[in-house]
């Protein structure tokens, strides 16, 4: 059986292809792009043959309708959506109302918890970064969301009348003191940096400090970046979404 997966962003629609042996082609396009061209854009890069397709959409309800069409008439299959529910796939929602927690926060801690039968903290450091704690049975203890690095250092530049507008992509030195920067434009990077690392590592020592060893999955385009700064270990899965969304459909195909 053939699934396409889709994890629809802020800034990218991210896509892949199951079969048996997992998720073998991924593949992504920028929101821009979709809004400067259409949706037509993804017939070129979607496959046509598939058994299955199923999202996590985050771009609002018109884009889903108008996504769920196109996959449709494309790939002749019916796009289903992921909901967070309040417990499916060994994971307990902590939210009273659990469709108000966002849905790639729930796909991500279902991929996360998939592969990790301890506590982990799931790190999203996308447009916003998200980190999320789960114990060991699967209890969702709750998260925090915070601006991502880009929103951070464009924030300083729009709301400040001297300070620039800096590539989200510069480089980013270690934990040395080379986070003590000499020029503006590397001061706000490392700065912004240092906000996303020192909140991870935070959630990290709180939960150490009250009994928990939890592992660390980090996922998102910036995490790459943050991973290489990090004092601990940590899990680094690109396609941790995907990977959640290909575990719920095998597991509602049981």
């Amino acid at each position: 059986m053939t699934t396409l997966l889709l994890d629809v962003g802020n800034t990218y629609l991210k896509w892949g292809v199951a079969g048996d042996d997992g998720i073998s082609k991924t593949g992504k396009i920028a929101q821009q792009k979709i809004r400067d061209k259409g949706l037509s854009v993804l017939t070129t890069r979607l496959p046509t043959r598939i058994d299955s397709a199923m999202a996590s959409n985050v771009a609002g309800t018109s884009f889903a309708t108008r996504l769920a069409g196109l996959v449709h008439a494309h790939c002749n299959c019916d796009l289903h959506f992921a909901k967070p529910v309040k417990k499916a796939y060994g994971l307990t929602n902590s939210y009273s109302r659990p469709r108000q927690l966002g849905v790639d926060r729930w796909v991500a801690m279902v991929g996360a918890k998939a592969e990790v039968s301890n506590a982990c903290v799931i790190v999203d450091a996308g447009t916003a970064v998200t980190i999320d704690a789960v114990d060991a049975a699967g209890l969702h203890m709750g998260g925090q969301i915070l601006p991502g690095i880009g929103l951070m250092v464009a924030a300083l530049h729009e709301n400040t009348s001297d300070l620039p507008l800096v590539p989200s992509g510069r480089k980013v030195p270690g934990n040395d003191l080379q986070m003590f920067a000499n020029r503006t434009r590397d001061a706000i990077l490392n700065g912004a940096h240092n906000a996303v690392i020192g909140a991870v590592e935070r959630a990290i020592k709180i939960l150490r400090s009250n009994a928990y060893r939890p592992k660390l999955i980090l996922t998102g385009g910036d995490a790459s970046a943050i991973l290489a700064a990090l004092d601990k270990p940590a899990i680094h899965r690109p396609h941790l979404v995907l990977q959640g969304l290909l575990h719920m459909m095998r597991v509602d195909q049981k």
